[in-house]
């Protein structure tokens, strides 16, 4: 188990569920103050090693109450993304590649593939991820795969 601090920096400071930065001096009492999260892939189930991630004390008590959501940012145009939790659960588990979004340009798909790749950092620190941008019928097809 690592401690807060070390979770904290690794984690440059952001919830991994909400996206929003977590002051580090916070009561960790307060709804707004750190945690540390441990959250198990579905690879291996119950024998695999949990994660550890920062998150706000609110998002992990919420996440223990409904299944958690990682939202794709509204500063992005995707369309039809995919859900981002269920995604990379099916690829840790089975491989392969998924298209995760569509988008109306190549810079919308660039931008888009930057951000879904740095969330994938505080969302699944242990795993290293690829995306490929594919364009075809007026469209660009944003790819995720594990490298």
């Amino acid at each position: 188990m690592s401690d807060l601090n070390q979770v904290g920096e690794r984690d440059g400071w952001r919830c991994w569920l909400c996206d929003q930065s977590v002051d580090p001096d916070g009561s960790v009492n307060s709804d707004l103050g750190p945690s540390v999260d441990s959250f198990a892939l579905a690879k291996g189930g119950k024998n695999s090693a949990a994660l550890e991630r920062l998150a706000h004390r609110a998002c992990n008590t919420m996440k223990g109450k409904k299944a958690p959501v990682v939202d794709w940012s509204s500063q992005l145009f995707v369309v039809d993304p995919a859900p981002i939790v269920e995604t990379v659960e099916r690829l840790v588990r089975k491989g392969g590649r998924e298209v995760v979004a569509r988008c109306p340009d190549q810079h919308d798909a660039e931008a888009a593939s930057v951000w879904l790749l740095d969330r994938l950092t505080r969302f699944a620190p242990d795993q290293k991820f690829e995306t490929e941008i594919k364009s075809g019928g007026g469209q660009y097809l944003l790819q995720l795969r594990i490298a």
